[in-house]
Parts: structure tokens; C-alpha cells; sequence
């Protein structure tokens, strides 16, 4: 949905080329004059880090409530790190789910940090000692901070403030709502479970610019409504990408269309 996202100068070459050399082919425009200043980029960063840190609450709530134990739930934090996944799997097995079916669901909703590592890893550039730990925050509110940046240097200040800041508070808030299950009751009162996905709306709605991505956008929407009662859970999250390919294709024939009436009017 964010295919036409411009990327910053210089994604893609070497990281080892020189910053400093504005004429060389590894040039960065980090000092150029739509460079966001790195204090904007560290509060929007730490904004998205903390509203959606605070949901971990939710989670260990409902992790405790679903009998998992209070290791076994930050375990589950500390290694998989993805929120939605991670509600999968406790909620199928609160509904009495087999945990090998619950577990499928959560990995098949997990699958989509993959394609986020795929531009990710061509925006930031990282070098290869760090990939594996950066791997790690690959998730959609980094991603949603990340590839909006102007530069390199502003993307990986996002990735990185974004990444450490959920990481700490989502894993803290986890242990304390396990310790605090009883005392917290009903997590739908609270509303916590919903400000993961209200924080990532809220970023993804400015990105969608053009027709083509608004309407990619709602498609996937509608895809996803109507396979979620009938198909297990993150199924329906990847059959909506299904959605851009389609669009793609219909816009693809609109413009061949469009283009053989004007070359027909011509030969008139």
C-alpha cells in the first residue's frame, strides 16, 4: 500500500560509502533543506513507542487469562515481539484451540514483518553485525515511523528510537499486567487492546496519497473483513495483499486502454 513511498538517495549502494562526499555516488541528502530535524524524528518515534507500549498491559492480562504462565508470557514478549501475533495465539487458546493450530496462526501472521525486512533492510542499510538484533523491532510500528523519513540517518533514528522504546515498555508492561491479571479484570474495558492497531491506522492514513493507494488500501480492508470469519487467524492478513497485485493489474489494462482509444483518435 506504500509501493510508491520515495526512497531517500543513496538506498540500495554500499554503506560504506562516504557521507561526507555530497558528489559521490553513496551522497546521502541528510544535510539537504527537507532533511527533518533529528529532535521531530526522536519525539514522533517516541510518541508511537509509548501509546502502543502501554497495550503490553493487555497482553499479559489476557495471557495470564488464557493460563499461560508468568514466565511462559514474557517469554512470549521477549522472543516473538509482535503484538498481533501474540493475541492470536492467546486468544485461540482461550477459546479452547488446539495449541499447534494456535500457534500456526499466530506464524502465519507474523509472516508480514518478512516483507517489511525486505524494504527495511534497503532503507536502513545496517551494517551485518546489527541486522540480526535489528530484525528483532521488524514489526508495523517501526516500519510505519521508518519509511516516511526524508533520510537515511532520520530513518534509522525512527527505526531505532521507535524499536528500543516499544521493545522496553511493551516487555515491562507485559510482566506487569501478568503480575496484576486479577486486579485489572476485563481488558476490553480499558481499551488497551485497541491502541496498537488505532497508533498504526493513524500513521498508515497520511501515506495513502494517491487513488491507487486508497483504493489498494480498502480492497485489502474488505478482504480481510470478509475471510476473517472463515479462515484462521493471520490467513486473512496475507490474502489481503492480494490486493495490490490486483490493482496493479486493473490500472495496468485501464492505462492500456486509455492509451490505444488516444493512438485510434490519432490515426482519425
Amino acid at each position: 500500500m506504500a509501493e510508491q513511498t520515495t526512497l531517500p538517495e543513496g538506498v540500495g549502494e554500499s554503506a560504506d560509502a562516504s557521507p561526507g562526499n555530497a558528489s559521490g555516488p553513496g551522497a546521502r541528502p541528510d544535510a539537504a533543506a527537507g532533511a527533518k530535524p533529528d529532535a521531530a524524528v526522536v519525539r514522533d518515534a517516541l510518541g508511537v513507542g509509548i501509546a502502543v507500549g502501554l497495550s503490553g498491559f493487555a497482553f499479559g492480562v489476557t495471557s495470564a487469562g488464557s493460563g499461560l504462565s508468568l514466565l511462559q508470557t514474557c517469554v512470549l514478549s521477549l522472543a516473538v515481539f509482535t503484538g498481533a501475533s501474540q493475541f492470536a495465539l492467546v486468544g485461540a487458546l482461550a477459546a479452547g484451540g488446539n495449541p499447534y493450530t494456535a500457534a500456526a496462526g499466530a506464524f502465519f501472521l507474523g509472516v508480514r514483518n518478512s516483507f517489511y525486512g525486505l524494504r527495511l533492510s534497503q532503507l536502513l542499510a545496517l551494517p551485518r553485525a546489527l541486522r540480526p538484533f535489528a530484525a528483532q523491532w521488524v514489526i508495523d510500528e517501526t516500519t510505519a515511523v521508518t519509511l516516511p523519513q526524508p533520510t537515511r540517518r532520520a530513518a534509522r533514528i525512527g527505526f531505532a528510537v521507535t524499536g528500543l522504546t516499544l521493545y522496553v515498555l511493551w516487555n515491562l508492561t507485559t510482566l506487569l499486567g501478568a503480575l496484576g491479571a486479577e486486579a485489572l479484570g476485563d481488558t476490553d474495558a480499558w481499551g488497551l487492546d485497541a491502541a496498537s492497531p488505532a497508533v498504526f491506522l493513524a500513521l498508515l492514513a497520511p501515506m495513502l496519497k494517491s487513488t491507487t493507494e486508497r483504493v489498494t488500501a480498502a480492497i485489502a480492508v474488505l478482504l480481510v473483513l470478509g475471510l476473517l470469519p472463515v479462515l484462521p487467524a493471520g490467513v486473512p492478513v496475507l490474502l489481503s495483499a492480494l490486493a495490490a497485485p490486483a490493482v496493479l493489474f486493473l490500472s495496468g489494462r485501464r492505462k492500456g486502454a486509455s492509451r490505444e482509444t488516444a493512438t485510434t483518435e490519432e490515426d482519425r
